[in-house]
């Protein structure tokens, strides 16, 4: 095996590195002909579960793609199922809940879950992928404000209309059903640690649809606990928070403990960094329709990108968003090629 490349971890402390370090949200999936052939085969949730085709997976962009970083394949909404959660993914719409939570009863009918048992596929995969790579790897988990959108809206949502009625008028049913999450997620970011997970990101990508009111009221509590739940056991493993349109946010992800704010591809990088006083890393943020553009556009995002925070340790290069289904491979692999060559010290 190569030697252990940990150029990643390093800009997650805020360390200097020789290059900024690359990876991409989504980077294996729906745009890889590899992964399509796969898929042929398996549906997300098998290839999510059996734990050999979730390291193939992974695998995937590694072999193709000069990264610093692999992530898990899997999906956030995964650990519902042993929660009593039915869900679907189904085509042209996303995932689709057979059973959403609409009161008190609902929530207490959830199960806790048994993380190293019943989600006993993801550390299998992660034990596999230790042995199979040269870089770190990480784990990752839904936040709790996300996955009780799914669970509430019964799928996608424009107005999450549901989720606020929930939120704002029967807060016990709601803040009941947050705590429930903020276990299981953060047990269950633990057990990928444990098995062999060295940095994990939350997503939470619709958590920018609450004002910061909202967050710091129906939210922020149960992050502190999720937070707290990781950090006494691994207080040395770097937490990424990634939220969508949520820059509004940022201080109170910093006030969490994230070590790394992921950027949204809206959001200026820099003065995002900036108003956080450079005190947590940061992770993005060009915008993954940008990966459409001929080069010179794509090349000259991601300059402006790069520029805007050269010479400061701490930046990992990422979209601002998961790459998109149709996303041409040529760029995705000339564009970690440039930023490797145009940071390089």
């Amino acid at each position: 095996m190569a030697t252990f490349n940990d150029i990643f971890l390093k800009a997650c402390r805020r360390e200097k590195t020789d290059y900024t370090p690359v990876w991409f949200m989504r980077q294996a999936g729906r745009y890889q002909k590899e992964y399509q052939k796969i898929k042929e085969k398996y549906s997300i949730k098998e290839i999510s579960t059996i734990p050999e085709v979730s390291t193939e997976v992974t695998l995937l962009p590694v072999a193709q793609f000069e990264l610093d970083a692999a992530i898990i394949f899997s999906d956030i909404l995964i650990p519902l199922e042993p929660m009593g959660i039915s869900f679907e993914y189904k085509a042209g719409y996303g995932p689709l809940i057979h059973n959403p939570i609409s009161k008190n009863g609902d929530v207490d009918k959830l199960r806790m879950v048994d993380v190293q048992e019943e989600l006993s596929f993801t550390g299998k995969a992660l034990q596999m992928l230790k042995q199979e790579l040269s870089i770190p790897c990480l784990g990752f988990v839904g936040g709790p404000f996300t996955l009780a959108s799914y669970m509430i809206e019964g799928g996608p949502s424009k107005s999450y209309i549901k989720l606020k009625e929930v939120m704002y008028n029967n807060s016990g049913t709601w803040h009941s059903l947050l705590d429930k999450l903020a276990t299981i997620m953060g047990e269950y970011l633990n057990f990928q640690i444990d098995s062999g997970a060295m940095a994990v990101q939350i997503f939470d990508s619709w958590i920018g649809i609450l004002d910061a009111d909202d967050y710091r009221q129906y939210v922020y509590p149960h992050m502190q606990k999720m937070v707290a739940i990781i950090k006494e056991r691994h207080a040395a493993v770097p937490l990424i928070l990634f939220g969508v349109n949520a820059s509004h946010l940022n201080p109170y992800f910093k006030q969490l403990g994230a070590d790394v704010v992921g950027i949204d591809w809206k959001t200026d990088l820099a003065n995002a960094w900036k108003d956080m006083n450079y005190e947590v890393a940061v992770q993005g943020n060009l915008d993954p329709t940008a990966l459409f553009a001929d080069w010179p556009v794509l090349e000259s995002k991601t300059k402006t990108i790069l520029d805007s925070v050269k010479g400061r340790a701490g930046h990992i290069f990422n979209l601002g968003h998961g790459i998109l289904p149709g996303t041409p491979v040529e760029h995705v692999k000339k564009l970690a090629e440039f930023v490797h060559n145009y940071t390089r010290n």
